[in-house]
């Protein structure tokens, strides 16, 4: 009868019966405070160079914007300069993979002169542009840009959102208190449009032509006479001037939030009530 079993090899050798065999070296786990280095530096390049939320704090960008939204910022799309890291630390010299904005954008920038705040405003003139207000229009190198009037923008009165002025208060038939507000539509060359707002006569809407410098843009707040923005000069706690293109941070890009600031922190259930779900997930 014939063993299924092969012969044992004659060059084996026979192995003890307790032999163990080698033990896999275990992986170490990162310390708590390595671990919380690695996700800092994660979240700061993260913020740095991907995406980087911001809040509205003002209404100088109504109708588009109102105070109590929280967006996201894309960081890449006009490079990348000292004032695109935390803090603004001079890590990286000038501008690099510079790319210029389009008239129309909703960008976010440190405003002059303190070169230390985040403002928020849309891209009027780019540089060689020629702007002016002339009767609260906007002239760009010589031409009016078409402005249609439209249905009035209305707004809730809440914590915080409160009428500019009386005469745009208005109670509504179930009693809430709103805010009224005329609106037009502004189109710019190439086509790109949006709503401003236009309050009525103002010192602002009427300037002097400006032309754009190489390097710089012209910025105004589509909430047009409550903005201060490049039709002032850069002034702390004013205007703004002209904004050299390496203070850009980014360009506005999805609404991932917004609140009527009616929420109480100790009622969870507030959080809730007090959201303009409505605007939750807007582009730009």
């Amino acid at each position: 009868m014939m063993n299924d079993t092969p012969d044992a090899s004659p060059d084996a050798s026979p192995q003890p019966m307790d032999a163990v065999p080698p033990a896999k070296k275990e992986k170490k786990e990162d310390s708590f405070p390595v671990f919380l280095i690695k996700l800092v530096l994660v979240v700061a390049i993260f913020r740095s160079f991907i995406f980087a939320p911001f809040n509205i704090p003002s209404e100088s960008m109504l109708p588009r914007l109102e105070n109590g939204d929280y967006l996201l910022a894309a960081k890449w799309p006009y490079g990348f300069s000292k004032y695109s890291l935390p803090f603004s630390l001079p890590l990286i010299p000038g501008r690099v993979l510079a790319s210029q904005p389009e008239r129309g954008d909703v960008a976010i920038f440190k405003a002059p002169p303190t070169n230390d705040v985040d403002y928020i405003k849309r891209v009027i003139g780019l540089p060689g542009d020629t702007v002016q207000m002339i009767g609260g229009t906007l002239h760009l190198n010589g031409q009016a840009v078409p402005k249609q009037r439209v249905e009035d923008f209305v707004i809730p009165v809440s914590p915080n959102t409160d009428c500019l002025s009386p005469d745009f208060a208005v109670t509504e038939k179930d009693g809430t208190q709103t805010c009224h507000y005329p609106q037009y539509r502004e189109t710019l060359p190439g086509g790109r449009s949006y709503n401003v707002l236009d309050l009525g006569l103002r010192p602002q809407d009427d300037t002097p032509p400006v032309v754009v410098p190489e390097g710089q843009l012209f910025m105004m707040g589509d909430n047009r006479d409550n903005s201060m923005d490049s039709r002032f000069p850069a002034m702390e706690g004013a205007g703004i001037g002209l904004v050299p293109q390496e203070n850009l941070v980014g360009r506005a890009t999805v609404m991932m939030w917004s609140t009527d600031g009616s929420a109480n922190w100790l009622l969870p259930w507030t959080w809730f009530s007090a959201a303009r779900w409505n605007r939750i997930g807007g582009t730009f």
